[in-house]
C-alpha cells in the first residue's frame, strides 16, 4: 500500500509543536512574574499599614479622615532615631513628590498607565539575554501598578516606612516606590553594560584586522 509524503510527514509530525512555537517567551514570563510578586507585596503591605498602625482619635475612617485632618497617625518606632512606620496618605508621586498640586490623581494616573505601556514595549523590544533589564522592567511596572491601584481607588497614594537621622527626614514612602527606585537603577545597569558590549564587538573586528 502507497502512502504519500505529505501523509507521512503528516502522520510523524510533533502533534504539539503547533503550541511549542506559540508558548510565551521567558523573558515575558520572568516580567510578568516579578512584577506581579512587586504589586502584591506592595498592596499586602499597604493593606496592613492601613489596618494595623496606630491614629488618633481611634475609629477614624482611613484614608478619608486623615486625608481630610480630622484625625492624625501615631508614629510606631522600628529603629529608634532611624526608622518608624507612620500612616501617610500622598497625592502626589513616589516619595512624596508633587504633593498637594491640582489635577495630580488624574495627570499621574494617566502617566502610570503610559509607563506600564512603555515597559510592555520595552519586554518585546529586549532580547532574551538582558535579565537586569527584563528585573528593571518588572520592577517598575510592579511598583507602578501598585501605587496607581492607591490612586484610582483613593485618590492618594499609602505610604507607610518613615527613615530620618539626625535634622534629616527622609520622605515617607512605601514598597512601591522601593521596587520603582530600584527598577531604574537595573536600568542604567543594563544601560552600561549594552555600552560596554557595543565597545567590546566594535574592538574586536580592528583586534583581527591588525
Amino acid at each position: 500500500m502507497m502512502v504519500s509524503f505529505e501523509g507521512s510527514r503528516a502522520l510523524t509530525a510533533d502533534p504539539l509543536e503547533p503550541y511549542s512555537r506559540s508558548r510565551m517567551p521567558r523573558r515575558w514570563k520572568m516580567f510578568l512574574v516579578i512584577a506581579l510578586v512587586c504589586l502584591l507585596a506592595d498592596q499586602a503591605s499597604k493593606v496592613w499599614a492601613r489596618d494595623t498602625l496606630p491614629v488618633h482619635p481611634a475609629g477614624c475612617e482611613v484614608p478619608e479622615d486623615i486625608v481630610a485632618r480630622r484625625c492624625f497617625s501615631r508614629s510606631v518606632p522600628v529603629i529608634d532615631g532611624y526608622w518608624e512606620w507612620h500612616l501617610s496618605f500622598n497625592p502626589g508621586a513616589s516619595f512624596s513628590l508633587f504633593r498637594g498640586q491640582a489635577g495630580a490623581r488624574v495627570v499621574l494616573s494617566a502617566l502610570a498607565i503610559a509607563a506600564i505601556g512603555g515597559m510592555a514595549w520595552m519586554v518585546r523590544k529586549a532580547r532574551e539575554d538582558q535579565h537586569a533589564l527584563i528585573w528593571a522592567l518588572g520592577l517598575v511596572t510592579g511598583g507602578a501598578l501598585g501605587n496607581a491601584i492607591d490612586r484610582i481607588r483613593f485618590g492618594v497614594v499609602t505610604d507607610f516606612v518613615h527613615w530620618h537621622w539626625k535634622s534629616h527626614d527622609w520622605p515617607v514612602f512605601n514598597v512601591a516606590d522601593v521596587t520603582l527606585l530600584i527598577g531604574v537603577g537595573l536600568m542604567f545597569v543594563d544601560i552600561l553594560g549594552e555600552a560596554r558590549r557595543k565597545r567590546e564587538r566594535n574592538v574586536e573586528p580592528k583586534a583581527r584586522a591588525a
